[in-house]
């Protein structure tokens, strides 16, 4: 099976600082693949580096797209998205005060405006348009079905509850079709049932699409309740990596965030 994305040997510095350390890792197609490790681990700086935020200072970032590889260390953030690859933060980074239905149509912009011919169509009221924006809405409509939001649709987004903001900022990345899903601590501030509930989503989002999965995420019932498979780092390296079952039972996983002695697993 070909790789959705393939991380092979990526470093990344900051002056004497060594942020990420020749790891590599895949991530494979309707795969949820956890990367996981203690605060200050490199996790978000990896991210940073596969979304364009940070040119990584070596090493490969190949995104696989209809057969071809296409190398994303040194191409700009928005580009990277065009390609098919969406990300949420730490932080929700939902517009505020537009409403629901327009979070999710915002995300299928650059697929109305290539409908729209960049906009003549649109101004136009052209019948090829009107059915790619009969497209969009429908699509809208379903994922905010999908989270139980839709009868909430025309209300503004900050309305929502925190978990509820949550749900509607993974659906709208699902909306801009991505080939990878990156999720940046999707279960922060959740309580357990909230946890749960987010977990079984990403499950289902990645079995109905087909639709890699890349998460970070420090709540292990999360991490080991949705993930196929997990990568460790520990202070910028890769320390382990396998199936949920084999990284629960890892002595370098456990010393890594118990802080137990080097030598109780040599």
């Amino acid at each position: 099976m070909t790789p959705v994305l393939s991380i092979t040997d990526l470093t990344m510095r900051f002056g004497g600082l060594v942020a990420i350390d020749a790891v590599s890792f895949d991530v494979q197609p309707a795969i949820v693949t956890a990367l996981i490790g203690p605060n200050g681990a490199g996790k978000t700086t990896l991210f940073n580096c596969v979304t364009g935020f940070y040119r990584p200072t070596k090493g490969g970032i190949r995104l696989d797209r209809h057969g071809s590889r296409i190398e994303l260390a040194r191409l700009p953030g928005h580009r990277i998205a065009q390609l098919g690859v969406a990300r949420t933060f730490q932080n929700i980074r939902l517009f505020a005060k537009m409403t629901l239905l327009e979070n999710l149509l915002v995300a299928q912009h650059a697929e109305l405006m290539r409908a729209s011919m960049f906009s003549v169509a649109g101004l136009l009221g052209l019948p090829s348009y009107r059915r790619a924006e009969a497209r969009a809405t429908d699509k809208a409509r379903y994922w905010l079905d999908r989270v139980g939001l839709l009868d909430r649709a025309n209300e503004p987004a900050d309305t929502l509850p925190y978990g509820d903001q949550r749900r509607l900022e993974i659906v709208r990345a699902v909306c801009t079709g991505p080939r990878l899903l990156c999720l940046d601590e999707p279960a922060a501030g959740l309580n357990p049932r909230e946890s749960a509930d987010l977990a079984a989503l990403i499950r289902a989002i990645s079995a109905e699409l087909d639709l890699a999965v890349l998460l970070i995420e420090h709540d292990m019932s999360v991490v080991m309740g949705v993930s196929d498979h997990i990568v460790v780092l520990d202070h910028g390296r890769k320390i382990a990596e396998g199936s949920p079952a084999a990284i629960r039972d890892d002595k370098a996983v456990i010393a890594a965030y118990l802080g137990e002695p080097e030598d109780a697993v040599a």
